[in-house]
C-alpha cells in the first residue's frame, strides 16, 4: 500500500506538469511488484495521453502483471490519439487504480471497459484510506474548473487582460495600445495558437477592428472568432469579412453552441465590460493577467460589481509569476 500511495502522489505531480485548458491534467505510472515505478503525463491536445505516456517511459521494462495508477478515468472513445483503454489492454496492465471519474460523455466508461476486458479497477475513495481520499480530492480539485465547463456543456474559458500597476486596462482618454510590450503581446498570441475560438463584444470589435488571430510564428489552424453583442459591424470590417466569424447576443446559449460547434477552450479578449459580465457570472476557468510597470491613476478599469469583501470573487496563482520583458505575467485559477 506504501507504493500505491508513493505512485499516485507521482502521478498527480507529473498531472502538473501538462497545459491547461480545453484537456484536463492528467498523469500517471505503471507500478511494479517489487514496488519501483515510472511516470508520464499529457502535455497538450495531439500529445499522447499519460497512459501511453507512462507505459512508454516504462520501456524496455515489462508491463505485464503491472499496475496502472491513473489520476483521471482512462478515456475509451477515438479523438485525435487512441482510446486509452486499449493501450492499457494490449500493454497487460492487469490492475488500474483511478484516482477520479471523468464526467466527459464522449471520453467515460473507461472503467467499464477495463473491467469488462479483465482488469481490476479500482477507485481510489473505495480503499478506504485516509491517504486515498486526500489525493482523490486532490486529483479532482487539479480539474475542478475543466469538470465544471464539462457538466455545464460549455468550453473551459481562458480570460486575458493587460493592466497597470494600479489595475486600469486604458487610460482615462480608453488609449490601451499598448499597455504591455512586445513580450507579453507574443506570449498572448501563443495562447491564442492553442485556443479553439477567442470572444470579443461588439464595443471592441468596433473600436480596434481586429482579426483576433495567432500572429506569432505560423500556424495553419487559426481560432474561431466569436463577437457577443447586437450591434452590427461595418461590413468592410476584418470580423464582418471573415466567413468563420461567429456572433452571439446572449452568452449562455452561445456557449452552449459553442460547444456544440467542438469549440473546446475559449479566450475571452474583450472589454473590461465583457471580462466582467463572465466573471461575475462564475464563466472564467483560467485567469492570464499581463501587468506593466505603469500607474494610470483614474484610468478604466472593471466594471465589475463586489458589495463586500466576502463577496470577493477569489482566483489562485496556477504557477509562479513569469518575467515578460518589464511586464509580468501569471496564470490563476478560480478557487475551488
Amino acid at each position: 500500500m506504501e507504493a500505491l500511495h508513493s505512485a499516485t502522489r507521482a502521478a498527480l505531480d507529473a498531472a502538473t506538469h501538462g497545459i491547461r485548458g480545453a484537456n484536463p491534467l492528467v498523469g500517471a505510472a505503471v507500478l511494479w511488484d517489487d514496488g519501483t515505478f515510472t511516470t508520464g503525463y499529457h502535455a497538450g491536445a495531439g500529445t499522447p495521453h499519460a497512459e501511453p505516456d507512462a507505459l512508454r517511459n516504462a520501456s524496455p521494462r515489462s508491463t505485464a502483471g503491472a499496475t496502472l495508477v491513473v489520476t483521471l478515468e482512462p478515456c475509451s472513445h477515438t479523438g485525435r490519439t487512441g482510446p486509452c483503454t486499449h493501450t492499457i489492454i494490449d500493454a497487460g496492465i492487469t490492475r488500474a487504480v483511478i484516482a477520479s471519474r471523468d464526467p466527459n460523455p464522449p471520453a467515460s466508461g473507461g472503467a467499464q471497459v477495463l473491467t469488462e476486458a479483465g482488469v481490476e479497477v479500482i477507485f481510489l475513495n473505495d480503499l478506504g484510506q485516509s491517504w486515498a481520499h486526500e489525493l482523490a480530492t486532490r486529483a479532482h480539485n487539479l480539474n475542478a474548473r475543466w469538470f465544471t465547463a464539462v457538466t455545464h456543456d460549455r468550453p473551459f474559458i481562458t480570460a486575458k487582460t493587460a493592466q497597470s500597476l494600479d489595475g486600469c486596462v486604458a487610460a482615462r482618454d480608453r488609449t490601451s495600445q499598448w499597455i504591455t510590450g512586445s513580450e507579453s503581446r507574443a506570449h498572448a498570441h501563443l495562447t491564442r495558437a492553442r485556443v479553439d475560438a477567442i470572444a470579443v463584444g461588439t464595443g471592441t470589435a468596433l473600436a480596434d477592428n481586429p482579426r483576433l488571430t495567432a500572429r506569432t510564428g505560423g500556424f495553419p489552424q487559426q481560432p474561431i472568432p466569436v463577437i457577443f453583442g447586437s450591434t452590427p459591424l461595418p461590413d468592410g470590417s476584418h470580423l464582418a469579412r471573415n466567413p468563420r466569424t461567429l456572433t452571439y447576443t446572449e452568452v449562455g446559449a452561445g456557449l452552449r453552441d459553442l460547444r456544440r460547434r467542438g469549440v473546446s477552450h475559449l479566450l475571452v479578449e474583450g472589454s473590461p465590460t465583457l471580462l466582467a459580465h463572465f466573471l461575475q457570472h462564475d464563466l472564467v476557468d483560467e485567469l492570464h493577467v499581463y501587468t506593466a510597470p505603469l500607474l494610470l491613476g483614474d484610468g478604466v478599469r472593471s466594471p465589475l460589481s463586489v458589495d463586500t469583501l466576502a463577496h470577493a470573487l477569489k482566483f489562485v496563482p496556477d504557477a509562479p509569476p513569469e518575467a515578460l520583458g518589464s511586464d509580468t505575467f501569471t496564470r490563476f485559477m478560480k478557487e475551488v
